[in-house]
């Protein structure tokens, strides 16, 4: 018997994109309006924390290394998407698919880590605050990061949070102390939580069709709410993305 040199090409094939035209057309437009949006929001984060001084403080940069995460986050994914949107043949190859999938998992896994940090900041915002400069940098936070599992660390950081916000007696103080982490709480609940709902839950439950809707959301929908939780309810965020707003404008129109 003789083994030749054979190359095999391994594809597979995607079942669920729209098959009638219009329906891929809608489908289209509808990912590419909420990839834009991603995009325009998490720039605008960036560019911002970068320009305006007063956002030069750890807990901002963790913000704008989460927006800069989770626009490489999506470019992994999304653009795929839209293009097997208007192809005929809705295919990927094994080598495609394995690239895809390493990038896809570090880089969300870094979204994790970064979150994680961020907690990490905000419990020592909170429960150290006069502390919060000396303890806050980070070196600090990237070992704390690096050595704790990001979803342990999460819980560690909020159980102590609300044990400090609960023996507060100040009314104002609790409200102070919740608007200052309310944002990552926030986003933290929808990444954790649209996850354990993909991966945790039971058989009997399962219905493979919430499968691609799913991921639709932690792919697109995650990503885009997330710039407007952390600007919505952040007076300086939103302040610095008006003055940057204001200045391109401004030299547009000059």
């Amino acid at each position: 018997m003789t083994w030749g040199n054979h190359s095999v090409m391994m594809q597979f094939v995607f079942l669920t994109y729209p098959s009638c035209p219009e329906l891929r057309v809608l489908s289209f437009l509808g990912v590419s309006m909420a990839y834009a949006l991603i995009i325009t929001g998490n720039v605008l984060i960036v560019v911002s924390i970068q320009a305006e001084a007063c956002l030069h403080v750890p807990m901002y940069y963790f913000l704008g290394s989460l927006s800069g995460v989770e626009m490489c986050y999506t470019a992994v994914v999304v653009p795929h998407i839209l293009a097997n949107t208007l192809q005929s043949e809705k295919t990927i190859t094994l080598l495609g698919c394995a690239t895809q999938m390493a990038f896809f998992i570090a880089l969300g896994s870094a979204d994790c880590f970064v979150l994680a940090a961020m907690a990490y900041d905000r419990y020592v915002a909170i429960c150290h605050p006069l502390q919060y400069p000396l303890i806050m940098t980070l070196t600090v936070s990237a070992c704390h990061t690096g050595l704790c599992r990001a979803f342990f660390l999460i819980t560690t950081s909020y159980t102590f949070i609300a044990a400090t916000v609960l023996k507060m007696h100040s009314v104002a103080g609790r409200h102070r102390a919740f608007s200052t982490c309310s944002s990552h709480l926030t986003v933290v609940l929808l990444q954790y939580g649209c996850c354990a709902f993909m991966y945790l839950r039971p058989r009997s439950s399962y219905h493979p069709q919430q499968d691609p809707f799913i991921s639709l959301v932690y792919t697109l929908g995650i990503p885009m709410l997330n710039p407007l939780i952390y600007t919505l309810r952040n007076s300086k965020m939103k302040g610095a993305i008006g003055k940057v707003l204001n200045r391109n404008c401004g030299s547009l129109t000059a």
